[in-house]
């Protein structure tokens, strides 16, 4: 499989990201990638992966912000956005894995779960190290399989939590809640600012 500088662009990387082409040459590097480090191999059912992508763009720019201060965050939300999409598609099967695989082991316990996770994280931390010079910095909560059991069963009945579990993994603050709905830092703000209010004047009476 020929493999690609994913960093050669003319553009933003983020911006590369939005194209079909740069989405397919990524994932088939990681699948790639997976299996060199793994021994497990996949199959990949390319008409929905292409349906992944479509799907994944129009819930980006359903939310894309308009301030610069949010976009660094906004590239978390669109990974997890990006994974949320893999698991209700299911584009990639697992053929084998091999015989001696621990399957305490994330990549062994949920193979397909396990190569959507890392192709994530690991374009998030292309974009936000090459347009925003961060650092990502993964929680060890990737490598425990509790951790792993809870993701695969809750995503199960509730894909959007998929957005939480990348942020948990990333090493980042999860949004358990509403995990699908962007927060701008004007909003959490505001909804500071009002928190620190009604303190306030709780404390008042």
């Amino acid at each position: 499989m020929q493999t690609h500088d994913l960093t050669k662009t003319d553009q933003p990387l983020r911006k590369s990201a939005q194209r079909l082409r740069w989405f397919v040459d990524a994932f088939d590097q990681q699948i790639q990638n997976t299996e060199a480090q793994t021994g497990n191999a996949f199959s990949v059912d390319r008409g929905a992966l292409a349906q992944v992508f479509a799907d994944w763009l129009k819930a980006f720019e359903a939310q894309k912000p308009t301030r610069e201060d949010d976009k660094p965050a906004y590239v978390g939300f669109a990974a997890g956005l990006m994974l949320r999409t893999l698991i209700k598609h299911k584009p990639v099967a697992l053929l084998k894995r091999p015989d001696n695989a621990d399957q305490s082991n994330p990549a062994y316990f949920w193979p397909e779960g396990y190569l959507y996770v890392a192709f994530c994280l690991n374009v998030r931390g292309l974009v936000l190290e090459t347009d925003f010079h961060s650092a990502q910095q993964p929680s060890d909560r990737l490598s425990d399989n509790r951790t792993w059991w809870s993701f695969r069963e809750n995503v199960q009945k509730d894909p959007s939590l998929a957005i939480a579990f990348l942020d948990l993994f990333a090493g980042d603050e999860p949004e358990w809640t509403m995990p699908e709905l962007f927060r701008t830092g004007r909003v959490a703000c505001i909804a500071e600012r009002f928190y620190a209010k009604e303190v306030t004047s709780h404390d008042d009476e």
